[in-house]
């Protein structure tokens, strides 16, 4: 009798999905890529400027990853033109604008483009809404948008008295499907208040994963981001998402032991990030396990000049294949316990 294919569901955004796709990739599961669509930097956003079209760029980074195509072609999804009008825009970008247009819909466009990538698994635009991320201060500022919530280095220190989507964003009926039939959530790596909890702020999200009987797994971010989640530890990563998603319901948290080496440390510090830390005495209750291991990528990150984001982007990185290995045994973990609870 064939054993029913698992079903593995993860949530985020930007580098940190492509990171873990890249690895989940390699297991026989069926996989799906619920991806954020607040992204207003960069390329995209003067392409939503420009061309009126939904965010590509997280969605991009999640086709390529789950690309079965040539090295070639991926690296073309990738390349970034460096001068002239197109000084900054990558080829996917405008690839998948293209097809939003040619299809009458983003959405439309990112299943055709997964046909033409050859794509393993799904990738899902969490919703099909043209909407913007805002984030309300507790001095009465407003942040509008991803990249000026990304770009504003005080909201840690005056803090934050809500986070919201203008207008209200519907999620795309097939990322509550998939979740409902999920057999393990995934949640980050990425970036806290840009790339994860927008996800939850689209309508019917939410309550999706407080309904799903999947073991839900949240990745922790390695450094905390400066003038946003300074002095975050673990605990309160855990509690802020779960305020968002409105129940105690993340299962598994995992956690890098591993010290970066100290040049990248003393680059942090020089920029003011830092670590995460993890506080195992702090609680005697938590609802969630915590897994620690090394997940700590040890290949140094370098970015084209053509990226005229990178001073955003994170040089301390999961490693993909130690992560995704880890999930793997966390998606069978029940069985395996049940099966050797009477060993003393």
């Amino acid at each position: 009798m064939a054993v029913p294919t698992r079903k593995v569901v993860t949530i985020g955004g930007g580098t940190g999905s492509f990171m873990l796709l890249s690895g989940l990739k390699r297991y026989p599961v069926e996989l799906s890529a619920i991806v954020s669509m607040a992204d207003d930097g960069g390329s995209t956003g003067v392409l939503r400027d420009e061309l009126g079209v939904l965010p590509p760029g997280d969605v991009r980074q999640c086709l390529v990853a789950l690309s079965d195509s040539s090295e070639k072609l991926r690296e073309l999804m990738n390349y970034r033109f460096e001068e002239g009008g197109l000084s900054g825009h990558s080829f996917g970008n405008l690839f998948l604008s293209a097809l939003e247009k040619i299809e009458g819909g983003f959405i439309e466009g990112v299943s055709e483009a997964a046909k033409i990538l050859n794509v393993k698994g799904t990738v899902i635009p969490v919703t099909g809404t043209d909407t913007g991320l805002k984030m309300a201060l507790n001095n009465g500022h407003i942040l509008s948008g991803e990249h000026e919530i990304n770009m504003d280095a005080t909201l840690g220190e005056v803090g934050v008295e809500r986070i919201f989507l203008e207008p209200h964003a519907q999620a795309n009926p097939e990322a509550l499907e998939k979740i409902a039939g999920a057999d393990l959530i995934v949640i980050g790596p990425g970036n806290h208040y840009c790339s994860i909890i927008p996800n939850l702020l689209v309508d019917g999200v939410s309550q999706a994963i407080r309904e799903s009987s999947a073991t839900v797994v949240y990745n922790c971010n390695l450094v905390n981001k400066p003038g946003h989640t300074d002095g975050y530890t673990l605990d309160e990563y855990v509690d802020e998402l779960e305020h968002f998603i409105g129940a105690q319901c993340i299962d598994y948290v995992t956690f890098n032991t591993r010290m970066p080496s100290k040049a990248l440390l003393e680059r942090y510090n020089r920029e003011r990030g830092e670590l995460v830390s993890f506080y195992p005495e702090a609680r005697k209750n938590r609802q969630y396990r915590v897994v620690r291991a090394d997940f700590l990528s040890r290949k140094s990150v370098v970015y084209g000049k053509s990226d005229h984001i990178s001073n955003l982007r994170s040089y301390i990185r999961h490693d993909t294949d130690k992560l995704a290995k880890v999930l793997m045994m966390l998606l069978e973990i029940g069985e395996y316990e049940s099966i050797l609870n009477d060993i003393v």
